[in-house]
């Protein structure tokens, strides 16, 4: 396949699609279509979220803070205006970052060492050095930055995008998660629909060479279909009798898609038709294993947005069980984290770059945290910061080689262009297309959103 273009805008729901879901009963036309127009011209179709399992050091990674190699190993009680535990209430030395950062790219957008391939792309980073959560725990923080709410149950944003957008891909999920080895604190349900429609929830695909179990048919496609017609006319019957469930409704939609996904998965999973120097340019042929599976992530991301797919994630690599949260041996396991990501991100903005489709794919790279400036353990780890840390975007409207708000001097707490995930959820809605503040759902007698009462969009960093 050559590639899914761009749009700048979404066409409405056809008879034929109204037809179908009607097949599935009222609930079925209501997921499929009622959110279906966006509310203003869109710069992206699709987005491919990078999660960064367990919380990424901004101060060793896109905030560059000179300042902790003069008080390294100082007593932070004495230099820092005011210290505050987070996660763990052990609070070490003041600590320096371990990697250097040098100007990347005609921008000059600061990046460490850690990050040499990303280095290459910096003139498509725009970076938020202002992040904040309301959470230093790894669930209630990893809820959060998913669905803008600290308890479990709520709807992912995926979800959201689908609920909102409907789905461009007739025989894949519009939300796929592709899962390196490590689900994320909080399980599955990080991925879940909550109280919006089920068939809304991610199709979570796992890493190996198969993506789903039993995707190859142990039946002829006639036979399914009988088999699928059945199931929907017994269904009817039910509905008839017990009225409309989405429970039911949802069971009837995965079962269509899971028969179409028999054919599209495989040919989705074919790589032979990548080139070699595709494949290398993702870091196939990388001495890491696990730079080889995130890379495989990354193509494949890349190919389920050219078929229409409306959301991708991705996991971590199972590297450790520590993921990104190096509470001991920072400068170990940020490195080894590095090594997995940095060539396949770098190779998959290049890749989408240059097939035309990083203007109409937002790409965002973030982490539930991030870290504190003072050492933790005896080998020099971090604890949690959800008091400032950096996200970045690229593509899909994103202004490239910008950077917006800021941490004090040691990379602490946000100081300006405060932000927190509502916000970010706004920004990724506005360019898909959507009003953050006009996409709700009726659950528990009041209508709610994804960005809850606040949010707003970063405009700043926006082309």
């Amino acid at each position: 396949m050559t590639g899914f273009p761009c749009r700048r805008e979404f066409a409405p729901p056809t008879r034929r699609d109204w037809l179908r879901s009607a097949a599935l009963g009222f609930g079925g036309v209501a997921a499929s279509a009622l959110h279906a127009a966006p509310h203003h011209p869109a710069t992206a179709t699709s987005v491919i979220f990078l999660y960064m399992d367990g919380g990424p050091s901004q101060i060793d990674t896109f905030d560059p803070k000179p300042l902790l190699a003069k008080y390294d190993g100082q007593d932070p009680h004495k230099v820092l205006p005011r210290v505050e535990p987070t996660q763990f209430a052990s609070v070490g030395r003041v600590m320096a970052s371990p990697w250097q950062f040098a100007p990347r790219g005609k921008s000059g957008l600061p990046i460490s060492d850690l990050f040499p391939h990303l280095a290459g792309v910096a003139d498509e980073l725009a970076v938020l050095r202002g992040m904040t959560s309301k959470f230093p725990e790894h669930t209630s923080a990893n809820y959060f930055l998913h669905s803008g709410s600290g308890l479990q149950g709520r709807p992912s944003v995926g979800a959201w995008v689908g609920y909102g957008l409907g789905s461009v891909a007739k025989e894949l999920p519009g939300f796929v998660v592709l899962n390196g080895g490590l689900i994320p604190p909080g399980g599955l349900d990080t991925f879940g629909s909550g109280f919006l429609p089920a068939s809304f929830q991610a199709s979570v695909f796992g890493r190996g060479p198969v993506l789903l179990a039993n995707v190859k048919p142990h039946d002829p496609a006639d036979k399914q279909r009988a088999k699928l017609d059945l199931v929907a006319a017994l269904d009817t019957l039910g509905r008839d009798r017990l009225g409309e469930s989405d429970a039911l409704d949802a069971a009837v939609r995965n079962a269509e898609t899971a028969f179409r996904m028999q054919t599209a998965v495989p040919e989705l999973t074919d790589l032979s038709r990548e080139t070699a120097e595709t494949k290398a340019l993702y870091g196939f042929d990388a001495g890491s294993k696990q730079t080889q599976i995130y890379a495989r992530q990354c193509l494949l991301a890349r190919r389920l947005v050219e078929r229409g797919v409306r959301f991708v994630e991705l996991t971590c690599p199972s590297l450790n069980a520590d993921r990104w949260d190096q509470h001991e041996d920072l400068k170990g396991g940020h490195e080894k984290n590095a090594l997995a990501v940095d060539q396949p991100i770098a190779g998959l903005l290049t890749d989408l770059k240059r097939r035309g489709l990083l203007d109409c794919t937002l790409v965002v790279w973030a982490g539930e945290f991030g870290r504190t400036p003072f050492a933790q353990g005896a080998k020099g780890g971090r604890d949690h910061n959800p008091f400032g840390f950096s996200v970045w975007l690229a593509g899909g409207g994103a202004k490239g080689g910008t950077v917006f708000g800021a941490t004090d001097e040691f990379g602490y707490k946000a100081v300006a262009g405060r932000l927190e995930v509502h916000d970010l959820h706004a920004t990724m809605l506005h360019c898909l297309g959507v009003d953050h503040t006009k996409l709700t759902a009726r659950t528990g007698g009041r209508d709610v959103r994804l960005t809850d009462v606040s949010g707003r969009v970063v405009t700043e960093v926006l082309g």
